[in-house]
């Protein structure tokens, strides 16, 4: 009676009642027998639940049926799941008389670990003994083949199928398309897709997978369009390609789409969104998701809980993220370094510093991530000896090696700190050759600190590195209109003219009633473009009563600039934090109480 009970409980959707009905059986008296245990263990690994298969395990040797084969099977499953191979393999090796099913379930564990080199050689073994592999067989060699991206060992194995002439049922086909498209081979995937006769939301998948992880979106979109079935993997898949393309406000559209289709997104689902809305710095959008987590009561893993510090670090309200890193259950390295990181990008330097010394006492290992948010939060905090400290001790004690991130982000803190010639001693030390991030950092400094003469020998190299980039022509015009030497502006200016050389587009944000609109230079896309103009024009009449910037000259030659490069939709945005709207937020009223709230660019 109780194995029927445990038997239906474990194929249930509340499996976890088996264990109890298991540990009630076992206090009773009753003992279990050899047919007992691979239901209980089979729960165990849905569940991964390593302690409580431990005592299973412990209760089978007590009672005499670990040598019991379709114990031992269901042993080597719920090891492998836990990802404990070594206990799994323990078990297959002393099993007297291995099933397929044992060579199976050995190999498929080793496929879930991507241990290539272990599965092949425990087939090969498998085939001296004279046992034939079985449709299960290739699907998890196909499985490893498509974790470690090895198309050459995917082929071998589609070989040896084809000659052997093994049954190729849906689950081998949808293996081969998925092993193909893992692999970048799509046009094979797409060929063998086409052949088959039957296929499943599985095979679908995996298409779409294929062509969005090589970043071909529109391939990708209409092979999801025509899905007949999609489930949560094939709706994260595509979402996940729009993210991973910068069109994020198309991945909240198509998450939009998966709400109103009735699929439950998962974990996966909402630390896309997360990363999406982090990119927008939709923090409105952020909110909605965070509050989707705790209306459903879904308990967030600690990869959700890591996308929920970030998005509010990202999108301002850096002191919620706080509070939701400190609420955290666990935290793994990724949490601490998106902390410190968020602190440094809010110029909390002191506190990125204390939180550093508390995950050391925690006992969590930085790693180079972790250097690079700490010294990037000594950068923006003016912190330069305690910088230096850092930087000096990170190989020595922490055995973590210096990268050229590293570097730039020191070249920042001295330069900024008004240090350029050691700056400049640092760059020539560096064991690697400075990239246009470490330059670029120098010529930061310059800027700041009015160097012109060192300014333009960085120009130099960083038009040897980037030549066309519109950027390091805009950083040395910034550095000459600083110094009020107009007349080089204009040569620079009209050098990138010449050169057909344009600075990338910026792009705003604008927080209007709980929606974030975007604009850019020379923007006429919004519906009220024209009061928008119109209130630029409004500004730069203010502007040449006031001046900005603290410097009547300097406010000329802006206002001459908007005057002659006129229109500029989502100047005004750029204007307010010029002005210093206090909290870089400003607000009117329009029509009674409906509210405009215009926050800083991103």
């Amino acid at each position: 009676m109780y194995n029927s009970l445990i038997r239906g409980y474990a194929n249930s959707d509340d499996p976890f009642n088996a264990i109890c009905l298991y540990r009630q059986m076992f206090t009773s008296g009753l003992p279990p027998n050899e047919f007992t245990f691979p239901f209980v263990l089979k729960v165990c690994a849905s569940k991964l639940a390593y302690s409580d298969a431990v005592l299973v395990h412990g209760h089978a040797i007590k009672l005499g049926f670990e040598s019991q084969v379709c114990v031992q099977n269901a042993l080597i499953n719920v090891y492998d799941v836990c990802g404990l191979t070594r206990c799994a393999r323990k078990v297959f090796d002393d099993i007297s008389d291995k099933t397929l099913v044992s060579w199976n379930s050995m190999i498929g564990g080793y496929a879930k670990m991507g241990y290539w080199k272990e599965a092949f050689l425990l087939f090969h073994a498998m085939r001296e003994l004279g046992i034939e592999p079985d449709e299960f067989t290739f699907v998890n060699l196909l499985s490893v083949c498509s974790q470690t991206y090895d198309l050459d060992l995917g082929r071998f194995v589609h070989l040896y199928i084809e000659i052997t002439g093994v049954k190729i049922d849906i689950y081998v086909q949808n293996a081969l398309v998925d092993m193909y498209a893992k692999c970048g081979h799509l046009k094979t995937a797409q060929a063998f897709f086409d052949r088959m006769l039957d296929k499943n939301v599985v095979s679908w998948t995996s298409m779409v997978s294929g062509y969005a992880k090589q970043g071909l979106i529109n391939s990708a979109q209409k092979i999801f369009d025509q899905m007949p079935v999609k489930n949560v993997v094939s709706w994260n898949s595509m979402i996940s390609c729009y993210i991973q393309e910068s069109r994020c406000r198309e991945a909240l559209d198509l998450f939009c789409r998966m709400c109103n289709s009735k699929v439950v997104p998962n974990e996966t689902t909402l630390v896309c969104i997360l990363s999406a809305c982090c990119q927008l710095g939709d923090l409105v959008m952020g909110k909605k998701t965070h509050d989707y987590i705790c209306s459903n009561n879904i308990t967030p893993n600690i990869t959700l809980y890591n996308a929920l510090v970030d998005m509010y670090a990202k999108c301002g309200p850096i002191w919620t993220a706080m509070d939701i890193f400190l609420e955290m259950p666990e935290k793994n390295v990724v949490s601490w370094n998106v902390m410190i990181g968020a602190l440094a990008l809010h110029g909390c330097g002191f506190k990125a510093i204390e939180l550093f010394e508390e995950m050391q006492a925690g006992g969590i290992w930085p790693d180079e991530i972790t250097f690079t948010g700490l010294l990037s939060a000594c950068s923006h905090s003016g912190l330069v000896d305690i910088g230096q400290y850092y930087f000096d001790k990170m190989s020595l004690i922490y055995r973590v090696p210096r990268e050229i991130e590293h570097y730039a982000c020191m070249v920042d803190i001295l330069g900024r700190g008004g240090h350029l010639e050691e700056a400049i001693k640092l760059i020539g030390a560096m064991p690697m050759k400075p990239d246009v991030v470490v330059w670029g950092a120098l010529l930061g400094a310059c800027r700041i600190h009015g160097n012109i003469e060192v300014g333009r020998q960085i120009l130099k190299q960083l038009l040897e590195l980037e030549p066309y980039s519109g950027g390091l022509y805009v950083l040395i015009s910034n550095l000459y209109c600083e110094a009020r030497r107009w007349e080089d502006v204009k040569k620079i200016r009209k050098l990138m003219k010449d050169h057909g050389i344009k600075k990338c587009c910026a792009i705003s944000f604008i927080e209007i009633d709980d929606h974030v609109y975007e604009f850019m230079a020379d923007d006429k896309r919004h519906e009220i473009t024209n009061g928008i103009y119109a209130m630029l024009d409004q500004l730069t009449d203010h502007l040449k009563s006031v001046g900005t910037c603290g410097s009547a000259e300097i406010g000329k030659h802006i206002i001459k600039q908007l005057l002659k490069l006129r229109p500029f939709c989502g100047g005004i945005l750029c204007l307010f934090q010029e002005i210093k709207v206090k909290d870089g937020r400003m607000k009117r009223y329009e029509g009674g109480d409906k509210r405009r709230e215009i926050s800083r660019g991103i």
